[in-house]
């Protein structure tokens, strides 16, 4: 039962199912704790990803009857014998566990019920202590840990969805994402063995493998393991390149993640758009139609990293194909091929199903795209991209600003500008502050003082590192090629994402040597480090051909630091297609992010 639904997931030579599978026992253990009917109240931010490592058949084989978000206000008639907390480790959140309890202890008069508490993936002293001051941390029978670093989110992409790391850091100075980050490069390590070589590029990627060698070196295990299936890893740091976040995706799943919003290989779409019967489910009330995006249907995983302009050729070619089945004459076939023909029958049928459903979606996108609003803003962010007029008031900028349009879409345009000329004159960014606050409120401030503690927006200094990397790596291209890409180009169109372009660069002979040269003007530190285990070091030999081995790469982590986009993800699968690159990617992330999710943490409501 378990099992098919996730057959999608062991598709790579890392089979990420593994990871799924050691999930789910540990979700066992929690709910075979207690016995007898259960409520789950999630933390809110758990709900979806949780979704992708246990189904709700699962759950209500589990005696899961109910299941709540958790919220400020206390949830009323809970009627089952446990109930079950399962949480990121915030303070906020323990009051609202405390009213949930409290709550619940006003009507226990009728009803005695157990309580138990897990955080996820890791206890906290400071949630326990705000439990006690609350008054409840003796009504919990239990407070234990689910210990789920990595979410599976396909065959070859796994993130923690930690949702403002990005800004916990450099907004609120709360680095505790990094140790996460670090737990669960051990966790990884632990399940598929020991990787013996480490690259890395910033400050807090540089930061995150200095905590994951302490706490390996705490725990032996996995020094004394074997090398594992993965040869190598390569940590990002998102601060070194926020121009990829900025840019519009224009790759088929990025749009759809800009436009509509993909949460947990899930998206919304509006369910009149679609014939009844498409779909996972259509909530009545809010008149949407919900899909899973995954790699488990072939049509998806065919289009999903092309530029949107090679879609339309994707869908007529299997139309045609479908078409001309279904044309056939079958008069002429012998009873063995009939036979044939009927088993394929629900093949054809779910083809079909999957090449309306896409098509319909494919419309819902072109209708956004095509628009002059779309364009205009997309040749305004390509000049940019380009470096032309990045030191003077842009006009198309302060036509927006002076009709109003969504702060957030000017602030993104503001700080590409910004990104592009490594940062804004000081006349021209006090002329942008000036022209902000006066249209948008004076709360704006706020807002653009995240945006500089982020590095999204700054004064400009001497050095032009996007100029000069632009040049040295091929950032941009002259002419798009789209259809038939040579170049991972094609994500943005004309513009190659840095964080991949390094991947890419690192791939070459001598690759990492070449690559740190030409970025010492990113003001990021590169580090590169070999774990070698205790048995090797004294053993010369297999020393060295454990590392030489490592200087071919097979299979590679690239490990993102603060998030990244579905743009980055399709390059990257780009690459691994080229014959000549001989490699496999995991790519691991704290975060899915695009341009409108990672700015809407900075924007002060």
């Amino acid at each position: 039962m378990v099992v098919n639904m996730y057959t999608h997931l062991s598709g790579g030579r890392v089979n990420i199912q593994l990871l799924q599978e050691a999930a789910v026992r540990e979700f066992v253990t929690i709910l075979d704790r207690c016995e007898g009917t259960k409520a789950i109240i999630w933390d809110e931010s758990l709900g979806g990803p949780v979704g992708l490592v246990a189904r709700y058949t699962f759950l209500k084989e589990h005696h899961v009857t109910k299941m709540y978000p958790l919220r400020p206000e206390a949830w009323t008639d809970i009627d089952v014998k446990n109930i079950i907390f399962i949480t990121r480790p915030h303070q906020i959140l323990m009051d609202y566990i405390a009213n949930n309890i409290h709550e619940e202890e006003r009507k226990r008069k009728v009803s005695r019920k157990e309580y138990f508490l897990y955080f996820l993936p890791k206890k906290s002293f400071l949630c326990e202590k705000r439990l006690q001051i609350k008054g409840v941390h003796g009504s919990l029978s239990y407070i234990g840990e689910f210990r789920c670093e990595f979410f599976p989110f396909d065959n070859d992409l796994l993130s923690m969805e930690l949702k403002d790391g990005y800004k916990e850091i450099y907004i609120e100075g709360d680095t505790s994402s990094l140790h996460q980050s670090a737990c669960a490069l051990v966790a990884l390590q632990k399940l598929y063995g020991r990787i013996p070589k480490v690259y890395g590029i910033g400050s807090y990627a540089q930061r995150v493998w200095e905590i994951t060698k302490a706490l390996t070196e705490e725990d032996g295990h996995i020094m004394n393991n074997e090398k594992g299936i993965i040869d190598q890893m390569l940590i990002i740091d998102r601060s070194t390149d926020l121009m990829s976040v900025l840019a519009t995706q224009l790759t088929y799943e990025g749009l759809i993640d800009e436009i509509f919003g993909i949460n947990n290989t899930t998206v919304n779409l509006p369910a009149e758009k679609f014939n009844t019967g498409e779909g996972l489910s259509t909530d009545r009330n809010t008149e949407k139609s919900q899909f899973i995006l995954n790699s488990k249907e072939q049509l998806y995983t065919e289009l999903r990293d092309k530029n949107f302009n090679a879609v339309g050729a994707v869908l007529s070619r299997m139309a045609k194909s479908i078409r001309s089945r279904a044309n056939e004459n079958h008069g002429e076939k012998s009873i063995q091929e009939l036979k044939k023909f009927v088993e394929s029958l629900p093949h054809i049928k779910s083809n079909e199903q999957s090449l309306a459903t896409h098509t319909t979606i494919a419309e819902l996108v072109q209708d956004v795209i095509s628009s002059n609003a779309f364009l205009d803003v997309l040749g305004c962010e390509q000049e940019f991209l380009l470096c032309s007029d990045v030191d003077k008031p842009n006009s198309f900028i302060e036509d927006m600003i002076a009709k109003e349009a969504p702060l957030r879409n000017v602030l993104r345009l503001i700080c590409m500008q910004s990104i592009a000329g490594s940062g804004l004159k000081p006349k021209v960014l006090d002329y942008y502050k000036r022209e902000l606050v006066q249209v948008y409120g004076l709360k704006t401030l706020l807002t653009l003082g995240n945006l500089e503690k982020a590095g999204l927006l700054r004064q400009q200094t001497g050095s032009r590192t996007y100029h000069v990397l632009r040049k040295t790596l091929n950032l941009t291209a002259e002419t798009p090629e789209e259809v038939s890409p040579k170049d991972i180009t094609y994500v943005h169109s004309i513009y190659a994402p840095l964080s991949v372009r390094i991947v890419e660069q690192h791939l070459k002979p001598n690759g990492w040597q070449l690559l740190t040269e030409k970025l010492s003007s990113l003001p990021s530190p590169t580090f590169e480090d070999f774990q070698a285990s205790p048995s090797l070091s004294s053993r010369r030999g297999s020393f060295t051909s454990e590392m030489s081995q490592s200087d071919i790469p097979r299979v590679i982590v690239v490990f993102f630091v603060g998030g990244c986009t579905f743009a980055e993800i399709s390059a990257l699968r780009f690459l691994a297609q080229q014959d000549e690159n001989n490699v496999e990617f995991v790519i691991c992330t704290t975060k899915l992010i695009n341009k409108n999710t990672f700015l809407d943490a900075f924007v002060e409501s």
